[in-house]
């Protein structure tokens, strides 16, 4: 396990900007405690310094995961958020969109989001922005990608896209042998 680059560090923070914005230094400096990120086998990290350092007496062939996996780096060099990092988003996002009961289950299968699932949506997301979904119950689903800002959403037909899917809770049970 050890510490991001720099160009890592700017990778991530750029990823989670587009998600929660300049709640971002909400996640290292917490009142309760510091927390930071860590890289082990391409998989970032969020934890506490405390569990940090607690971790550097266990061998690299011995740990499996330490904190909360946020994501992970392709072989490229590009970050890839996982849904594991939802309960974080879900906290610090600034753009948010709530979908109806009919809409969830669709949602949960891995498909897009369309106008006619929409319940409420934050005032002015632009187009092309990260938002994470809420049931109308407030229980976060996922996040993903809004496809048209909020003004141009009221002039879509009821089957159009309005949000990509990024990844959603429906993950834990389709990829659970390869999420960790």
């Amino acid at each position: 396990m050890r510490p991001l680059t720099a160009e890592e560090t700017t990778t991530l923070f750029e990823k989670l900007a587009k998600y929660i914005g300049s709640n971002l230094r909400h996640l290292i400096d917490r009142p309760d405690e510091t927390y930071c990120f860590r890289l082990q086998n391409n998989k970032v990290y969020y934890l506490s310094e405390s569990m940090m350092r607690m971790a550097v007496s266990v061998g690299r062939d011995q740990l499996g995961s330490v904190g909360v996996c946020f994501g992970k780096f392709t072989k490229s060099g590009k970050f890839t958020l996982h849904i594991t990092a939802l309960d974080h988003l879900a906290q610090y996002a600034q753009h948010k969109i709530w979908i109806k009961p009919n809409g969830e289950m669709p949602f949960l299968y891995g498909n897009h989001i369309v106008k006619a699932h929409l319940g409420r949506i934050t005032d002015d997301t632009p187009e092309h922005t990260g938002v994470v979904i809420f049931s109308m119950s407030d229980a976060p689903l996922g996040f993903g990608v809004t496809a048209r800002s909020t003004m141009d959403m009221k002039r879509l037909q009821p089957t159009d896209i309005i949000v990509f899917h990024q990844a959603d809770v429906g993950e834990y049970l389709r990829a659970e042998d390869t999420l960790f």
